[in-house]
C-alpha cells in the first residue's frame, strides 16, 4: 500500500511540472509572438523616400496598424510659388489639400511573416489608390507592392530610408 500512495505522489508531482511546462512554454511562445509584432512594427518605422525620390513618406504607429503622410518634397511649391495641391484627386473637395503633410498610407496590418499588408496607399500623382502590401528588404529597402484586389498584376516599387535630420516640408 505504501507503494502506491508514493507511485500515486510521484505521478501527480510529475504532471503538474508538465502542466507547468506547456504553461511556461505557451507563456514565452506568447511574449515571442508580442515582441515579434511590436519589432514588425517597428521595422518599417521611419522616414523613406519614394522611388522618384521626389518625396518622402514617415510610416509610423497607428494604433494596431502602420500609416504614413508626406514629410519633404524636392519641389514643395509649384511655378507660382504656391504648396503643390492634390489637384489630381477623384473628390473635387480635396483637391485643394496640400500634398506636404498628406495622409497617403493607412490600415497596413502586419502579417505573421514579418510584412505588411492590407493597408491603402494613396498616389497623389495620378488621383487613385491602392491595395499595397510593405516588406523590408535590406536595412534601408522596403519593397512597396500596389495591387488592387489580388497580387498577380502587382507593381512593386523601392523605397529608400531618408536621413532622419531631412528637412520638413510645410503646407505654408
Amino acid at each position: 500500500m505504501r507503494f502506491a500512495t508514493g507511485t500515486s505522489h510521484r505521478r501527480t508531482r510529475v504532471a503538474r511540472g508538465a502542466g507547468a511546462l506547456r504553461a511556461f512554454a505557451a507563456a514565452s511562445l506568447l511574449a515571442a509572438a508580442c515582441a515579434g509584432d511590436a519589432m514588425a512594427r517597428e521595422d518599417i518605422a521611419g522616414i523613406w523616400f519614394d522611388d522618384t525620390e521626389r518625396g518622402a513618406i514617415e510610416i509610423v504607429p497607428c494604433g494596431a496598424a502602420a500609416c504614413g503622410r508626406v514629410v519633404w518634397l524636392r519641389q514643395p511649391r509649384d511655378s507660382r510659388g504656391e504648396p503643390l495641391r492634390d489637384h489630381n484627386n477623384p473628390v473635387p473637395k480635396q483637391r485643394d489639400r496640400p500634398i506636404c503633410g498628406m495622409p497617403v498610407i493607412w490600415g497596413l496590418r502586419p502579417q505573421a511573416d514579418g510584412s505588411w499588408d492590407n493597408g491603402r496607399i494613396y498616389d497623389p500623382k495620378v488621383g487613385k489608390s491602392y491595395d499595397v502590401a510593405v516588406t523590408r528588404i535590406g536595412a534601408g529597402r522596403l519593397r512597396i507592392t500596389g495591387y488592387l484586389g489580388t497580387k498577380l498584376f502587382s507593381r512593386d516599387l523601392i523605397w529608400q530610408r531618408a536621413p532622419a535630420e531631412l528637412p520638413r516640408c510645410s503646407a505654408n
